[in-house]
């Protein structure tokens, strides 16, 4: 809803929502022991409202608000269970804190969920799994004995106010177990600090997920490099409009291929470009600090992480890279073909030329024929008009030396009478 604005002002419709951004999703406060169980699931613009739907009838069921039309984030209070949902872009998140009970961590094992979580419907397809410990520090238990300790992680964080550890594997029951010992925070401290992690986490395996997407595109990349360098190399070897015009068809298909997939892949390696960012941001935020010679987390995740990071990175350049050198060839490709079909049409015009001079030299010929075919009728009216002249009795001299007389006269102006009529057809 738009924030009221100081008097005799006119709000822009989105102040509202730009002010409240810096307020979304905040911390909150957890009390020491505390379990927390965090989810994450893919989901897209359908299934995230029919989510929303199906979180408003769940709350409603019990009595307790539910996410308001529009809402992004949600936190309710069932009993002695709370429940912090979020939802992003294309996924979203359900965390269940739980009160820790005094024992070891991680016991009882998550098999059994509370039977809140069995009642909610999946939202879309399940990607992440935390099983984050919040507890006291007990300095004689060892971090080995709960996680792998070939790919252990324990750092000190928040100015050593606690200390955090995980080994970032899938355990038996599927969770990711991460362990958090207080030794000074305050509630706020640790409910930030929590968060971050589950973030931490949450955002990594997303990041991760353009991996699989680089090792599906790869072979189409390396078999497109190919297949340019291929009709790059026929394009030197072969001449003519007919084997160009087949290279620039197989070429724009390739094109349009790879347009197609790049614009797939790159939604995918941007994704995993910016959760890496926010990975990085959480692991800045937490200042976490080597402890007793162990790897810390940024170390680790640089090491295990970096390279995955690094394959995307490297197939978008080389989506680029070729992107630009198909664009090339084609131009040169397109160029060759419309440099043969002017060579084309200029040995069609000389043609045509050739043509219409021989027919211009024919038509002056038949003109010439038919001065002389047009000029021998006329002739033969006069000599027929003298006859019936000199027959009537007019004074006539001998009418074969009138006619001859006659013969220049009328091929004169036979000639002259065609003449301006080509003239008149050249004008018009």
């Amino acid at each position: 809803m738009p924030q009221p604005a100081p008097s005799r002002l006119i709000a822009h419709p989105d102040r509202g929502m730009i002010l409240g951004e810096v307020h979304a999703r905040p911390f909150a406060p957890m009390a020491t022991p505390s379990r927390v169980l965090h989810f994450a699931f893919l989901t897209d613009a359908e299934q995230a409202a029919a989510d929303r739907a199906a979180l408003a009838r769940f709350c409603a069921e019990r009595g307790v608000a539910g996410p308001p039309e529009g809402a992004k984030h949600h936190r309710a209070r069932l009993n002695d269970t709370g429940l912090r949902w979020e939802q992003h872009s294309e996924f979203t998140t359900y965390s269940w804190e739980l009160p820790a009970n005094g024992g070891q961590p991680f016991e009882p094992p998550p098999t059994m969920l509370p039977q809140p979580m069995l009642e909610l419907p999946q939202p879309g397809p399940h990607l992440v799994a935390v099983d984050l410990h919040l507890v006291v520090e007990r300095p004689t238990e060892a971090f080995d004995r709960l996680f792998d300790a070939s790919s252990l992680a324990v750092v000190s964080v928040d100015g050593g106010a606690a200390m955090a550890a995980t080994d970032f594997r899938a355990c038996a029951d599927g969770f990711v177990r991460i362990l958090v010992r207080d030794r000074s925070l305050t509630p706020a401290q640790a409910g930030a600090l929590a968060q971050r992690l589950l973030e931490i986490e949450t955002y990594r395996t997303l990041a991760l997920l353009g991996l699989p997407e680089a090792h599906r595109i790869g072979p189409f990349v390396r078999s497109t490099e190919e297949a340019l360098v291929r009709i790059a190399s026929t394009m030197t070897r072969t001449d003519g409009l007919a084997a160009d015009n087949a290279l620039l068809d197989e070429m724009t298909a390739l094109a349009a291929k790879l347009q197609a997939e790049a614009t797939v892949a790159g939604y995918r390696f941007g994704a995993s470009r910016a959760y890496n960012d926010i990975v990085q941001q959480r692991l800045a935020a937490i200042g976490e600090q080597q402890h007793e010679g162990w790897p810390t987390i940024s170390a680790f995740l640089s090491r295990r992480m970096a390279p995955a990071m690094r394959t995307c990175q490297m197939l978008v350049g080389r989506l680029a890279d070729l992107s630009r050198n198909l664009g090339r060839a084609s131009n040169l490709l397109r160029t060759r073909v419309d440099v043969a079909l002017e060579q084309q049409n200029r040995d069609l015009l000389a043609a045509m030329n050739e043509r219409t001079r021989l027919q211009l030299r024919l038509q002056h010929t038949v003109e010439g024929l038919s001065v002389a075919a047009i000029a021998y009728y006329v002739v033969s009216l006069f000599g027929y008009l003298a006859k019936g002249a000199k027959e009537a009795g007019w004074p006539m001299p001998d009418i074969g030396i009138t006619t001859a007389l006659f013969v220049p006269v009328a091929l004169a102006g036979v000639w002259l009478a065609v003449r301006r009529i080509r003239r008149g057809h050249h004008e018009s």
